[in-house]
């Protein structure tokens, strides 16, 4: 199956939409092929502002139906204390908040950005997915991410090249409370590294201090603006610490 014969079987869709890679190629792809969508955003503490940002300049390019779904991720018990299958509930949470929206719109197929090369064993969020019968036609028409950031650049999406991102929950350590200042703190930091020229770096949370994970080709750029970064970071955490072990 491809995409083009996914979308005339399905020719009216929820999308649920991050703003990113894969969820902005899906819904280039069903717009394309002349289905009948909206794009469901879920704005929440998890995300950080530019990828609310990012899905309102892509929808707007693609001329596409956009609605923004707050929600209040940490009101679950469950969610805030941070288990390591977290992701399961968080995702039930937000999709079934997407298939109540999306019900009220008529909607009753939820498709989300899934594609072939996740690894679906080391992604509790995909079991509430399943669950909520929520499809993936990235993942059952085979194309990976390599495959989707080419048709995407060829598409003329600006996501083609834009590095993978995990929600900042994913920064702070499996068991440790998730509060709103954690959050607050991390997209800060975060925010901060990116306009220095950071690029698919994390700043996670280790006993109150700052782990930076670099590429390896910018750890020069951390001692660099070593000044820079601790001035901005310090107020935020105990200590800031450079992981020797970069991101692949």
């Amino acid at each position: 199956m491809n995409l083009s014969t996914f979308f005339k079987e399905n020719p009216r869709a929820a999308i649920a939409f991050s703003g990113g890679v894969d969820s902005a190629y899906l819904l280039y792809a069903a717009l394309k092929e002349g289905a009948d969508v909206t794009a469901y955003y879920v704005k929440s503490a998890f995300q950080p502002e530019f990828e609310y940002q990012d899905a309102l300049r892509l929808a707007g390019e693609l001329s596409a139906k956009m609605k923004v779904i707050p929600i209040d991720v940490l009101s679950d018990e469950t969610v805030r204390k941070n288990p390591a299958d977290r992701c399961y509930y968080c995702k039930r949470q937000i999709f079934s908040r997407i298939l109540d929206a999306a019900a009220a719109d008529g909607y009753t197929l939820i498709l989300d950005g899934t594609n072939a090369s996740d690894d679906l064993a080391d992604r509790p969020g995909v079991k509430a997915l399943r669950e909520l019968q929520v499809r993936s036609p990235l993942l059952e028409c085979g194309l990976t991410k390599p495959e989707i950031r080419r048709l995407s650049k060829e598409a003329g999406l600006f996501t083609w090249d834009k590095p993978a991102y995990a929600c900042l929950a994913t920064r702070i350590p499996t068991s440790e409370e998730i509060t709103p200042e954690k959050l607050e703190n991390t997209e800060k930091a975060e925010a901060f590294l990116s306009s220095l020229g950071f690029s698919d770096f994390r700043v996670r949370l280790f006993n109150g201090c700052a782990r930076l994970q670099v590429k390896d080709t910018q750890t020069g750029l951390v001692l660099e603006k070593k000044e820079a970064i601790l001035n901005a970071l310090k107020p935020l955490y105990k200590a800031v610490f450079l992981d020797l072990e970069t991101r692949p």
